[in-house]
């Protein structure tokens, strides 16, 4: 019985497998995108002269006049009593004003108390606190 049943499911499989079979899908043509040629540009473009009365252009990002650039470490030429300390802001951590240019923050996130850093308004250098 069971091998009556399984030679009629193989022969029924056997069967169905021989239909007509659909041809492969013809094949299809496909346009290819076209780009203009890279060669026309000169790279980098010809520097424009500088035109003061110009309006800005619209696609440059604009930097923010509160945020300082970032300091620099300096290699210890001079004895650490020769220069000011900066002055802790309250309530703002590792962010120091500096002795040199009063009311202009810097911000001293990764420099250990001590270290000699360089005042990015002045250029002159003072001791992180």
């Amino acid at each position: 019985m069971k091998f009556s049943l399984s030679l009629a499911l193989l022969t029924a499989l056997f069967i169905s497998s021989c239909s007509d079979v659909d041809e492969p899908p013809s094949r299809v043509r496909r346009n290819v995108a076209r780009y203009p040629a890279a060669g026309h540009e000169e790279y980098p473009p010809q520097q424009q002269p500088f035109n003061p009365n110009a309006p800005p252009p619209q696609n440059v990002a604009r930097e923010e006049t509160s945020a300082a650039p970032a300091p620099t470490a300096m290699p210890a030429k001079t004895e650490k009593g020769d220069h000011p300390y900066g002055i802790p802001v309250p309530g703002k951590a590792h962010v120091v004003e500096s002795p040199f240019s009063p009311g202009k923050y810097v911000d001293v996130e990764g420099f250990p108390p001590g270290t000699e850093v360089k005042d990015p308004y002045t250029g002159k250098i003072f001791l992180v606190p």
